[in-house]
């Protein structure tokens, strides 16, 4: 895990520079997970995915990665491949509301969320009030 000091990086999605829209991220999730998805756990440093390998798989992972850390700057991504499976590992800046958004990725593929406001509302439940901007998301001021 990336030991930084707390908010060091804020803790928000910035999607100015996005080519799609937070529900077509939201979508493209749904569709990788339902594609060959075969184990999720928690590991000491973050969350790790478990895909079946199948061609293509790898640079849609790392094409999602790249996207995701333009614009979650305190996620960090490492793909690798091992035997018939492909690995995805994501970790995050030591912070709870960060911790606290891989908690929601991490629930992602077994969730009813299937729009932006359902997210946000999920968040919102975990503790972590989140809100829409022109931008993309960031917490809620308390």
């Amino acid at each position: 895990m990336t030991d930084l000091p707390d908010n060091a990086i804020p803790i928000a999605c910035d999607m100015t520079d996005a080519t799609d829209t937070p529900e077509e991220r939201l979508a493209e999730y749904q569709r990788l997970f339902s594609t060959g998805l075969i184990a999720r756990e928690r590991t000491e440093r973050g969350i790790q995915f478990r895909f079946a390998e199948r061609p293509g798989l790898a640079d849609w992972v790392r094409d999602l990665s790249t996207r995701e850390h333009a614009c979650c700057p305190f996620m960090f991504f490492e793909i690798a491949s091992h035997g018939d499976e492909l690995w995805w590992d994501i970790t995050t800046v030591n912070d709870p509301a960060a911790k606290l958004v891989l908690d929601g990725l991490h629930d992602l593929p077994d969730s009813q969320i299937a729009s932006v406001d359902d997210l946000l509302a999920d968040y919102g439940d975990r503790g972590l009030p989140l809100v829409a901007t022109d931008k993309g998301f960031e917490q809620a001021q308390t």
